[in-house]
């Protein structure tokens, strides 16, 4: 086999694999297209139910990645069905979500559900004549969200921010991710947030994950069950754009992280690319795909495959991604970024480079623990320093440098620093007391580390 067609091989079965996750993402994203029947369902008699765990006990039989631990889900639920644990769930919805229940006790597996579903959800039929339509649909509704890119932005101190809250197929989102990543290129340090990232497809991991590594690199592999096969997925020879190989990379996690973005989080960590900064991930590392059980109404959502890391020969399934850096996930951002600057700060080769991260770590610091200062206090900082005068109007201080200049909000960083609120955060502003504590003067920072002193000239 030639690289090319080992190559193109590759592509093909990850397209397969890719499919099949889209479609469940497609189908647990909530849309109204696309989302299983919420109602109750068909009112359940005693054969309606036994009819019901049988069906079920058979698709897990012939599909789910483990054929013992399927013996074992269905052995569970024929008992409680036996045992009437079901006796009084007379609708269709309520019986699957026991089913769903009964089966996560057994298998710990948070990919496998059950839902009531009165019609065949658009998309899934291949002979639906509408499909191309519906496809669009989902395209649009997808679209809409951006494809998952909430957020792309530069922190203090050149520190790139991606929030991505889902992995949708790079068929799809593909020129929305080169955008973001052509965004962060020229970062010093990049934060990926997935704190509330619940999933979706390997291609898009495969996109993102191709910036940050110079050659064609493993990051997974997915056992798949049915034909005993296994596919590799692997970086991107070729990215559009300019590559962050040297990039420091922090990834973001908290216990809605999962699925896709567990595996994303999962690879950087094993492949020592990234540091994870957050709380442990939920835990679910295998593929789904959707069966429609059209005779009792119902879908499975059955994982076929399991994840198989190259570097630890397994995955994350049931216990999570574990962090670096272990903090509660609201800490997370401030967290990673400080950690980011200092490291930077370390590592610099000279005094402006030093100079720039230790401005941006005091303004990170700062907005971390916000201070308070009484109305007493401010309206003391007021006063005409030279060239520049402080007002103090409606609560809060405001600086101007001339007279007739704009009037800029003066936040409070410390006790005795001030912070202007203009979007530049170029010049910052250090109120001068003598021993009594009476204000003197005004020392003007800026963040090449000049300084210039005004003394107080009127009040």
């Amino acid at each position: 086999m030639t690289a090319a067609s080992g190559r193109n091989r590759r592509e093909r079965v990850a397209g397969s694999v890719g499919a099949l996750l889209c479609t469940a993402l497609l189908l647990f994203s909530g849309t109204s297209q696309a989302q299983p029947g919420r109602g109750a369902g068909e009112t359940l008699d005693a054969a309606a139910r036994a009819k019901r765990v049988a069906r079920v006990s058979a698709v897990l039989n012939e599909a789910y990645v483990f054929p013992d631990v399927a013996k074992k889900m269905e052995a569970a639920i024929r008992q409680k069905l036996k045992a009437g644990a079901y006796d009084k769930l007379t609708h269709s919805a309520e019986l699957a979500d026991a089913l769903t229940r009964d089966l996560q006790a057994v298998s710990k597996d948070k990919h496998l559900s059950i839902r009531y579903a009165p019609a065949m959800p658009p998309g899934m039929d291949p002979n639906e004549p509408r499909q191309e339509a519906a496809h669009e649909q989902r395209r649009r509704e997808l679209a809409s969200m951006n494809f998952g890119f909430a957020k792309v932005e530069r922190l203090a101190g050149n520190v790139g921010y991606l929030d991505l809250r889902s992995f949708v197929g790079a068929e799809l989102a593909g020129e929305t991710a080169i955008s973001a990543m052509n965004f962060l290129a020229n970062s010093d340090a990049v934060l990926i947030d997935l704190r509330k990232n619940g999933g979706g497809e390997p291609s898009m991991i495969q996109l993102i994950t191709s910036y940050f590594f110079d050659e064609p690199t493993h990051l997974n592999s997915f056992y798949i069950r049915k034909g005993n096969t296994t596919h590799q997925f692997w970086t991107s020879a070729h990215v559009t754009g300019k590559r962050m190989t040297n990039v420091p990379v922090y990834v973001l996690t908290s216990p809605h992280t999962f699925s896709a973005a567990e595996e994303f989080s999962y690879n950087l960590k094993n492949l020592k690319r990234a540091t994870l900064v957050g709380e442990t991930t939920g835990g679910g590392a295998h593929p789904v795909e959707p069966h429609f059980l059209a005779d009792v109404k119902l879908l499975a959502f059955v994982p076929f495959g399991r994840a198989v890391n190259p570097i630890t020969g397994t995955n994350w399934e049931g216990t999570g991604v574990a962090p670096d850096i272990q903090v509660p996930a609201d800490k997370a951002l401030e967290t990673a970024h400080l950690n980011a600057l200092k490291k930077l700060q370390s590592k610099a080769t000279d005094g402006e480079q030093k100079q720039q991260f230790a401005w941006a770590i005091q303004k990170v610091e700062a907005l971390a623990t916000p201070v308070t200062l009484s109305p007493e206090l401010l309206k003391s900082f007021a006063g005409r320093y030279g060239r520049d005068t402080l007002l103090y109007e409606n609560g809060s201080l405001w600086y101007q440098w001339r007279q007739d200049g704009p009037k800029i909000r003066a936040v409070p960083m410390t006790a005795d620093t001030l912070m202007l609120d203009d979007g530049m955060d170029i010049l910052r502003l250090r109120i001068e007391k003598d021993a009594s504590g009476k204000v003197t003067g005004l020392t003007e920072l800026s963040a090449d580390g000049r300084t210039e002193h005004y003394p107080r000239s009127g009040s």
